[in-house]
Order: C-alpha cells, then sequence, then structure tokens
C-alpha cells in the first residue's frame, strides 16, 4: 500500500513554524518526529517537516519531549 506525501498532496511548499496544529500530526505522542514510511512524506518534505519542527521546539511551541 502506498502512501501519498500529505504536502504533496495539498500543494504546501512552505511550512509555517507557529503552525502547530498541522506539525503535530508529523510527531508521536513521545515527543518524536514520525519517519516518512510512517507518514508517507516523501524526501524532500520530510527534510522540510523536520526542520521546521525542530524550530518551533527552539521557541517552545512543540514540547522536546513528553513524559
Amino acid at each position: 500500500m502506498e502512501k501519498n506525501c500529505y504536502l504533496c498532496a495539498n500543494k504546501i511548499n512552505k511550512l509555517d513554524y507557529k503552525d502547530t496544529n498541522l506539525l503535530q500530526k508529523f510527531i508521536t505522542p513521545q515527543g518524536k518526529i514520525r519517519p516518512p514510511r510512517k507518514t508517507g512524506s516523501c524526501s524532500k518534505h520530510q527534510r522540510l517537516i523536520a526542520r521546521t519542527i525542530k524550530r518551533s521546539r527552539v521557541i517552545a511551541l512543540l514540547p522536546i519531549v513528553r513524559k
């Protein structure tokens, strides 16, 4: 079963680090970044997702880890 990239399907080229609702889709309940085999994202967008999540963590909009 092939998964489609969410960002490609919705034609999203830029991610905003302040959009935490969208970024929550790509984070596990423990606060880790989900791998592309689980989310179905392409490599280009997976790098964009990871970079945006890390920026959001620096400003403390997203948790680094959850306990």
